[in-house]
C-alpha cells in the first residue's frame, strides 16, 4: 500500500502531464463549437475586418466530429464462451444511461484523442455499479513500463465550489485530496507566482498548493480506501492510438484548414459588401451644387447636393464639357466559392468523411453507389469500434469485478462488445439481404442482430415467436416440415422413396 508521500508524488506528476494536455484539449473544444478565430489574415485586413467576422464560423469540424459518431453504438457486451449476450452486464449499462452518456464519451475522444470510463461500487446497490464516462481535461491513466494496457494509476482532477478536488486510483487502494481553488488554466507553478504577487505568508502559499486528504469521517468512509476490484477502475478510451507517441484526434488535422475556409469567408463577405454590384464614377465634373435659402426664401448662398439623394432617387444633373462617365463590373465571387469547394473536398478525402455530408450536394445517386461513397467513413468507424471495443470490454470487466463475479470477469477478458452495424442500408436492402443470408442457413437469432436489434430485443422476439407456436401448433408443425425437407423433396424423380428428413416432418405433423 501507497503511503501518503508516494500517494502526494503521483498527484503531482499526473497533475503535471494533464495540465500540459489542457491547451489542446481545450482549442479543439471551442473549434468543435464553433469558437473559432480568424487566422491567416494580414494586419491590416485583421484591423479593420477581424471584430466583423469574430463570431463567424463555416464549422466543418463539428461534422467531422460527429460523423463517426453517430455510427457507433453499443448493443451489447458477450463474454467468451457464451452464447448469447449477457443481460446483467446490459442492465447496468442501461440503469448508468450508457447508451446516451457513451455519446458523450465517443465524441469526447474524437475531440480530445482519449476519453475515460470510471467503474467503481454503489454500496447501496451492490448490483448496479455507477459507470461515468469523462472528459480528458480531467482524467489521466499511467501504464506501466512496456504497457499500453496494464494501469498502474489513474487520476481525476476537477474543482467544485471554491475548492480543487483530486482521487487518486491505485490497482489496491484510492486516496481523495483536496485544496483551496487555484485557476486550472495555470500550471502549479504560475499559479505560485501568482500566489508570491499578493505576498501571502509562506505558509499560506504552501497550503494553497499542496493537496491534502480529503476529510470523509462525515460520509463514514476511510481515506484511503481499499479497492477490491484489484485493479485500476478508470479505463482510458483513445481514438487513434499509435505505437509511439500519444492517440489522435480527428480534430487537429482538421483545424488548419478550417481557419483557411473562414479567412477565405471573410475575404468573400468584404468582397460581397464592396464590389459586388457594378460601380460607376463621375470624372471631370465638379459636385453639384444647390442654392442655400433663408428662413424668407431668399438665396443666401450654395451648397452642395447631398449624395445619398442621388442614390435613392436614381437622377443626377451633371454639366461640364469635359465631364464623363465610366464604370467597371462587380466583382466575380464565384473564385472564393470555388476555392472554398476545393477546401472542403480536402477535408472529406483526409477525414473520410463523404463529400456529400459536407457539401450536401447529392444527384440521384443510386444505394450501390451512395454505399461506395460511403465506405471510407465506414471503415473509419469500425476502426473505432475497434480501439474502442478494448477499452469497453475491460469497462464490462470492471463490473463484473464490482459485483463480485471473478469467474464471469475472467471470461470476459476474451469476450467481445457487440456493436449496431456501420453501415446506412435501406430497409428493403437490409431485408433482401437477411433473407438470402436465411436461405443459406443463418439462425433467426444472429439475423435479429445483424438487422440492428440489441440482444435483449432479440430475446424478446424469440419469446413472442415461441408464444405465436403455440398458440398455432399445425402452423408451427407445417414450418418444421418445410425446413426440413430437401431442394427435391416432393419431386418425382427424386428417388424411390422419402428420406430420414421426411420422415421426421411427417411424425412431426
Amino acid at each position: 500500500m501507497a503511503t501518503l508521500a508516494q500517494a502526494l508524488e503521483l498527484v503531482s506528476l499526473l497533475e503535471s502531464e494533464l495540465i500540459r494536455r489542457r491547451p489542446e484539449i481545450d482549442r479543439n473544444d471551442r473549434y468543435y463549437r464553433g469558437e473559432q478565430p480568424l487566422r491567416f489574415a494580414s494586419a491590416e485586413f485583421a484591423k479593420f475586418h477581424g471584430d466583423r467576422y469574430r463570431e463567424f464560423a463555416d464549422n466543418w469540424v463539428q461534422v467531422v466530429a460527429d460523423s463517426p459518431v453517430e455510427r457507433l453504438a453499443v448493443t451489447g457486451f458477450q463474454a467468451a464462451g457464451e452464447e448469447r449476450a449477457d443481460r446483467d452486464l446490459w442492465r447496468v449499462w442501461q440503469v448508468n444511461g450508457c447508451d446516451g452518456e457513451s455519446q458523450l464519451g465517443f465524441t469526447g475522444s474524437v475531440n480530445s484523442a482519449r476519453s475515460f470510463v470510471l467503474v467503481w461500487g454503489d454500496p447501496d446497490d451492490e448490483d448496479h455499479p455507477v459507470v461515468t464516462f469523462e472528459d480528458a481535461s480531467q482524467c489521466i491513466v499511467a501504464y506501466e513500463p512496456g504497457s499500453r494496457v496494464r494501469r498502474r494509476a489513474g487520476l481525476k482532477r476537477w474543482q467544485d465550489g471554491n475548492k480543487d478536488f483530486a482521487t487518486l486510483y491505485l490497482p489496491h487502494e484510492l486516496w481523495k485530496f483536496e485544496r483551496p481553488l487555484m485557476r486550472q488554466d495555470k500550471s502549479p507553478q504560475m499559479a505560485g507566482v501568482d500566489e508570491a504577487s499578493l505576498w501571502l505568508p509562506p505558509g499560506e502559499r504552501e497550503r494553497r498548493r499542496t493537496w491534502e486528504p480529503r476529510d470523509e469521517t462525515a460520509l463514514g468512509e476511510p481515506n484511503p480506501q481499499v479497492n477490491p476490484m484489484g485493479l485500476v477502475p478508470l479505463v482510458e478510451l483513445p481514438n487513434k492510438p499509435v505505437l509511439v507517441g500519444e492517440p489522435i484526434s480527428d480534430v487537429s488535422g482538421v483545424v488548419a484548414m478550417q481557419d483557411a475556409i473562414n479567412l477565405i469567408w471573410a475575404q468573400l463577405f468584404t468582397a460581397s459588401d464592396a464590389a459586388s454590384f457594378p460601380q460607376r464614377v463621375i470624372m471631370g465634373a465638379e459636385r453639384p451644387m444647390i442654392p442655400k435659402l433663408n428662413s424668407a426664401g431668399e438665396i443666401v448662398g450654395k451648397q452642395p447636393v447631398d449624395l445619398d439623394k442621388f442614390q435613392i432617387d436614381r437622377v443626377a444633373w451633371i454639366t461640364g464639357k469635359d465631364t464623363r462617365i465610366d464604370s467597371w463590373p462587380a466583382a466575380n465571387l464565384s473564385w472564393w466559392t470555388g476555392i472554398i469547394e476545393v477546401a472542403v473536398g480536402h477535408v472529406a478525402a483526409q477525414t473520410r468523411t463523404p463529400q456529400h455530408y459536407l457539401v450536401g450536394k447529392m444527384a440521384n445517386l443510386s444505394g450501390d453507389a451512395l454505399l461506395a461513397a460511403e465506405t471510407g467513413l465506414v471503415k473509419r468507424t469500425d476502426q473505432k469500434k475497434l480501439w474502442t471495443g478494448q477499452g469497453l470490454r475491460e469497462v464490462a470487466r470492471l463490473i463484473l469485478l464490482a459485483r463480485g463475479e471473478d469467474a464471469k470477469a475472467a471470461a470476459m477478458r476474451a469476450g467481445s462488445v457487440l456493436w449496431a452495424d456501420s453501415e446506412s442500408r435501406s430497409q428493403a436492402q437490409l431485408a433482401d439481404a437477411l433473407l438470402k443470408l436465411k436461405e443459406i442457413g443463418f439462425p433467426f437469432e444472429w439475423l435479429a442482430l445483424r438487422y440492428g436489434l440489441t440482444p435483449t430485443e432479440v430475446a424478446d422476439v424469440v419469446a413472442m415467436r415461441e408464444r405465436e407456436a403455440e398458440m398455432d401448433p399445425i402452423g408451427a408443425a407445417t414450418r418444421i416440415l418445410a425446413q426440413n425437407q430437401g431442394p427435391d423433396d416432393g419431386d418425382e424423380d427424386a428417388g424411390p422413396g422419402p428420406g430420414p428428413a421426411e420422415d421426421e416432418g411427417e411424425a412431426a405433423a
